[in-house]
């Protein structure tokens, strides 16, 4: 029997590349949104990472009939008492691009000094079965924000997320050690953790209606 493939339910291209590498990286086999006839985007209308990740797994396993890996994160800044947070997506505005958000950031932080200027990426990963099942896992990194953004690698806010253990921004990380260091890469690793074990295994394996 064939692996049972896990839908990667994300319409974010940076996010979808991540997971799908963590996800070949982890042995498992993987459809995305479009291969699965999706096209409608869910709207992440939940006050926490928590609910913005179940919800949006739980629906597209519905939808697909297939166990669904959803990720919600954000960037929460210490000076700006924790904000973006969940709204780090729409900070700004909707009509903002990622350069755009990192600029209305910077604006925000003003003159703030170096040391006030402390940050971190949250993720959380859910896995959803379609009977509505769910398991979340949660992952963080610890950083600050740069003064002007550094490199154009990543998304979202990377090139002005500095991580000090390497001394570069996420921006000029290269997608291997960012897969190693990130929030994402923790909470997706937690689940890794959790699809090796009898249970994990038991909890793709009961889904029903998934295509073999």
């Amino acid at each position: 029997m064939k692996p049972v493939p896990l839908l990667l339910a994300t319409f974010n291209p940076g996010k979808a590349r991540e997971l799908a590498a963590m996800l070949t990286a982890a042995g498992r086999t993987f459809v995305t949104l479009a291969e699965a006839g999706i096209s409608r985007p869910y709207d992440e209308t939940g006050a926490t990472y928590d609910d913005n990740a179940r919800g949006k797994a739980e629906e597209y396993a519905r939808l697909a009939r297939l166990t669904a890996i959803a990720d919600d994160s954000g960037l929460e800044v210490d000076a700006l008492a924790g904000a973006p947070g969940p709204l780090s997506a729409r900070y700004g505005g909707l009509d903002l691009d990622d350069a755009g958000r990192c600029a209305r950031l910077l604006d925000e932080l003003g003159s703030v000094p170096e040391e006030k200027r402390t940050a971190r990426y949250v993720a959380v990963v859910a896995i959803a079965r379609p009977d509505g099942e769910a398991r979340l896992f949660r992952g963080e990194c610890e950083g600050r924000i740069a003064a002007a953004p550094q490199g154009s690698g990543g998304f979202g806010y990377d090139p002005v997320f500095f991580y000090p253990p390497d001394g570069v921004t996420f921006g000029r990380m290269s997608a291997s050690r960012k897969q190693e260091v990130s929030h994402r890469g923790a909470a997706f690793a937690r689940l890794a953790e959790f699809l090796a074990t009898e249970e994990g295994r038991r909890f793709i394996a009961k889904a029903p209606g998934e295509r073999n």
